[in-house]
């Protein structure tokens, strides 16, 4: 009945998942992202955004990552991925989460950041490096897109995935910005907590 009923709060998203778990006592949990270019550690803020991190880590924790693809990339802007695999499949998705946007993380160069459609909460699993200082999507006048981290190491791999070659326009999907070989997200795992 235990069991039950804990699935019900979960899937009510009235209990938080397992890897909310994660490190619960590390206010800057690290990431690495093994890619088909080369490895990127990404520093998480727990403090300015504790939802985002959760949801992110929950993705990280069950493996939900590992092989997906870089499918958008607007060079001097921004390189996407987390939600399709290298069929084009869509990962599936959980609950939306709240915009945390105006937690004072700004979208600077080397910041990931949550990717959204248009309504401000919408945001599930698909994130964005900033490939440049983009003020645009801050809340300067309404929501922004929410920043829960920075790169700390592999900051070269960054810039050899901004400058894979996009396409204007992916016949296929009918998408704009698909990298003509998109890069590949083999493995994302938290990293051992600093003492």
């Amino acid at each position: 009945m235990k069991t039950f009923v804990t699935a019900c709060l979960l899937c009510l998203g009235l209990l938080a998942p397992a890897s909310a778990k994660v490190q619960p006592d590390n206010p800057f949990p690290r990431v690495k992202f093994e890619t088909s270019l080369g490895d990127i550690v990404i520093e998480l803020n727990r403090h300015r955004a504790p939802l985002t991190v959760e949801n992110f880590l929950h993705y990280v924790d069950i493996g939900s990552y590992n092989n997906t693809i870089f499918h958008r990339l607007v060079p001097g802007f921004v390189l996407q991925g987390g939600g399709y695999d290298n069929e084009l499949v869509p990962k599936k998705a959980g609950a939306p989460i709240a915009n945390e946007s105006g937690n004072g993380l700004k979208n600077k160069y080397g910041t990931i950041a949550m990717a959204r459609e248009t309504a401000p909460h919408t945001a599930t699993r698909q994130f964005f490096f900033n490939l440049d200082d983009n003020t645009s999507l801050d809340p300067e006048s309404g929501w922004g897109y929410a920043v829960f981290g920075v790169v700390v190491s592999g900051e070269d791999v960054l810039e050899q995935l901004a400058s894979v070659e996009s396409l204007p326009y992916h016949t296929e999907t009918g998408w704009r910005d698909f990298p003509k070989e998109p890069p590949v997200l083999i493995r994302a795992k938290v990293l051992p907590q600093q003492q």
